[in-house]
């Protein structure tokens, strides 16, 4: 279990977050949905530990957040992280380096689904391209907790695709999946739970399965209700 509690985080004037409050289990892919400027990749930040928060806290299975956990979190907030002049596979290799938990085989099997090769340089790849190396490397860790920021955003349907099957593909039941998107439509047929975000505050929305059978309308068409009021 994942326990988001509280967690504030305001910029001068401008707060990002407000009493943010999740409960993440263990084997769901959860949804952090909501439009751009909301404070989506605020609280991802905080849970990298790119950011501090101003109050609140963190707990993996009951433990609160510390610099022995972290290394329990994986996390992608952008796809452009490692030098031009590497090559997909001296990525891979420091991160295997960094991290104890990273599996170079699973990386691999990831990189053959969307027609990586190891030794691409990353400095020639597309902005698609990265997102798929970048996403590989995320998700064949074995992490308690996964954290995926707008993974979908900027790169054209087809790479669309392809990152969603390799999200599908590569998670694993033993971890915790938080993925944030302002693009529903495509993201939702891989999500357990939802929670909607505006202007830094946190709802729960419930079980996909459950909004679908319950209200006869898709997420998607759930979003655009909320969020055009």
């Amino acid at each position: 279990m994942i326990d988001i509690q509280g967690v504030s985080k305001s910029y001068q004037r401008k707060t990002a977050l407000n009493n943010a409050t999740m409960k993440l289990e263990q084997g769901k892919i959860v949804g952090l949905l909501g439009p751009n400027g909301s404070g989506k990749t605020t609280l991802l930040r905080i849970l990298v530990s790119e950011l501090r928060a101003d109050s609140g806290s963190v707990s993996i299975d009951g433990e609160k957040l510390s610099p022995a956990l972290k290394a329990h979190i994986s996390g992608l907030t952008t796809s452009d992280f490692m030098p031009a002049g590497m090559t997909i596979q001296e990525a891979a290799d420091t991160y295997e380096s960094f991290f104890n938990d990273f599996d170079m085989e699973r990386f691999h099997q990831l990189l053959k689904e969307v027609d990586l090769s190891p030794d691409m340089k990353i400095g020639s790849l597309s902005k698609g391209m990265k997102s798929k190396y970048a996403l590989a490397l995320a998700i064949s860790r074995k992490a308690k907790l996964i954290v995926l920021d707008e993974p979908l955003d900027g790169v054209d349907p087809v790479a669309r695709e392809e990152i969603l099957r390799l999200i599908s593909s590569g998670f694993s039941q033993d971890s915790t999946l938080l993925v944030t998107s302002h693009l529903i439509n495509e993201l939702e047929r891989l999500l357990d739970e939802v929670y909607f975000i505006r202007d830094g505050e946190i709802r729960y929305i419930g079980d996909v399965e459950t909004i679908r059978a319950e209200k006869k309308m898709s997420l998607d068409e759930l979003y655009r209700e909320v969020y055009r009021r």
